[in-house]
Formats: C-alpha cells, structure tokens, sequence
C-alpha cells in the first residue's frame, strides 16, 4: 500500500471513532433529555460542544440515524424521533410504573391462564413442588400506542390466580400482587442481558428480525423473602435505557 493511500486510510479509521465517539456522547445527552424541544443544535453548534469538526459530526448523526433515533431534514435540522424510555434500576418498581412519564402505557393481554403443571425449571425457582401448577401471563406492552415490550411471567399458583380476575390490561403485576395478596413485595433478582430478535418477538414489536432486544430477566420475591414471580422481558432496544444512580462503598 503506497504511503498516501495509507495515510488517507488511517485518517478515515480516526474520523470514525471520533464519530462513534461523539455518537455517544449525543446518545447520552438524548437519554437523559437534554434536548427536550426535540431539535438538536445545528452542526457548528454541535462540533463545538463536542470539540469536533462538521465532518464529524455529521457522521456521528448518520450513526444515530442508522439506530433509529434521529432523523435529519433538509432546511429543519436534526430531530429526536423517539426519546428512549429509561428504567431505573435503583428500587423494584413495575414497568408501567416507571414508563408513566414517558407517555400512556397499555398492555395487550395476549395470554392469561392457570397452566396445570408449571415447567421444571419454573417450579424450582418458584419453590413450588413437583407437578404444581402455575399462573402464566404473557402481554405486549404499549408506550403511546407503539409496540415497547413483550413479558412473560410465571406467578405461584395461589399468588396468581385472583390476578386472572382483574384488570391485567391497564394495571401493573406488582400493584395487583400487593393489593391482592395483602402483602408488600420485597425485593427482586435481575439480570440484563442483549439478544436478538427472533421472527415471532420480531413481529410483536414491530421492528426487523434480528433487531437488538434488551432481556431482563426477573425473580421477586414477597418481604418475606419467598419467591412469588419469575418473569422475561424482551424490551427494544431502539426505545429503551436502564439507568440506575450508584455509590462506591
């Protein structure tokens, strides 16, 4: 490779991380609600805050482009298509909970039945005996009339059961746990983990197979410590964003 043809070729190497660079700053500033009018500044206003030329920063809005997040109009700007939803991870709350701020949020009630014996796997982390049954619900959130979410829970039968007389479309599981049960929910286990879309979740939420997915993964356990809802999360990753305040000890 002659040196010029090198040179020009490390050059372009460099502006693309300075623009995925810059990329994520803006990504941080929009989730956060930086730019609350929806419009972001112009490009010299923007490299300046970046400390970036034009070139890149223009790449960096092609990136969040390509995800989805902004669009850019000739003669307008550059406009926030959706503000990320944020989940804070620093206490147990409900998705509908958190989500109420960021616009009206339904749940379409796609399966909701006492199953006569909950699978193997179900059971153990429920502490349930063997061959018990289980409450199954599975619903597709809405944020603002858009597809958001799909959850799958497994509820201890004697937990579950009043749930299936109640309204699962326009209440969160944890508020109609407590109300019914007479009992304070005490903590939860979560893990937060990336996957993709497979065709039927694909579908469900309205974006391309193979999309980033966020996985959530939830155990909640009553006060007591007994486990009562093992739940699974698919939430888009083009919408959403964990966010959690920590202290170093």
């Amino acid at each position: 490779m002659s040196e010029a043809r090198a040179s020009s070729t490390d050059e372009a190497g460099g502006r693309q991380v300075r623009a995925r660079r810059a990329a994520d700053v803006l990504r941080q500033r929009i989730v956060a609600g930086d730019y609350a009018s929806g419009m972001l500044p112009d490009e010299r206003a923007l490299g300046r805050s970046l400390g970036a030329t034009r070139n890149v920063v223009r790449a960096a809005l092609d990136l969040l482009r390509d995800e989805g997040l902004v669009t850019r109009r000739r003669g307008i700007g550059t406009l926030v298509i959706t503000r990320k939803a944020g989940h804070g991870l620093g206490r147990l709350t409900g998705l509908a909970e958190e989500l109420t701020p960021y616009g009206a949020v339904t749940n379409e009630v796609r399966e909701a039945r006492l199953v006569a014996q909950a699978p193997p796997a179900v059971a153990e982390r429920l502490r349930l005996p063997d061959a018990s049954a289980a409450v199954y619900v599975e619903r597709l959130r809405h944020l603002d009339g858009s597809p958001l979410s799909l959850d799958s829970t497994w509820l201890a039968p004697d937990i579950g059961r009043p749930l299936l007389d109640l309204d699962l479309t326009g209440r969160d599981l944890f508020a109609l746990i407590e109300e019914s049960a007479g009992v304070r929910l005490g903590g939860a286990e979560i893990t937060v983990h990336a996957v993709t879309a497979e065709p039927d979740t694909a579908h469900l939420l309205g974006i391309p197979d193979g999309s980033a997915l966020f996985a959530i993964d939830r155990l909640t356990r009553l006060a007591d410590g007994r486990p009562v809802d093992v739940e699974s999360l698919r939430v888009r990753g083009d919408r959403f964003a964990l966010h959690a305040v920590l202290e170093r000890a």
